[in-house]
């Protein structure tokens, strides 16, 4: 399969991920239960995840249309279904069951296997680690955000 196959299947995956997300969070950072957490000053404003995201998941599609090219490990593509499901499931723990506990440890999950991708594959993927590299910033940023609620409400 070629590259630009890849990329449009990924590209499908994720985006498809983020609709499901968006679909199974309810009514998300609207709903009266978040606006009346104790949210961290840092918080983005709530325009800002949905660019972020998108922008994120057309990133992490080339990255992965470029890892798999180069090499097309059961390993990766395992690894990578973890990572939808970890990124899917963190919407409805948080935003629809208010399991803010459960919710920080699959983002932490999340991020170790980001990070796994973005440190493991370093040498492989060169320059086009950068691709990963907003993933890896916003989900620190995300976890934090998470432990803050945890921690303040």
């Amino acid at each position: 399969m070629n590259f630009y196959i890849r990329l449009i299947l990924f590209l499908i995956i994720n985006l498809g991920a983020l609709g499901i997300g968006g679909v199974l969070q309810g009514e998300g950072a609207r709903s009266t239960w978040y606006q009346e957490l104790n949210i961290a000053p840092w918080t983005p404003p709530g325009w800002m995840f949905g660019v972020a995201w998108t922008t994120i998941m057309l990133c992490f599609s080339f990255y992965m249309a470029s890892l798999t090219t180069a090499t097309d490990s059961r390993f990766v593509y395992v690894l990578f279904l973890i990572q939808v499901l970890l990124n899917v499931s963190w919407n409805p723990l948080f935003f629809r069951y208010y399991f803010v506990y459960f919710a920080l440890l699959v983002i932490v999950a999340l991020l170790l296997v980001v990070g796994f991708f973005l440190f493991r594959y370093l040498r492989i993927m060169d320059w086009k680690s950068l691709l990963i590299l907003p993933y890896f910033l916003w989900l620190i940023i995300a976890t934090s955000l998470n432990a803050y609620i945890l921690i303040k409400n």
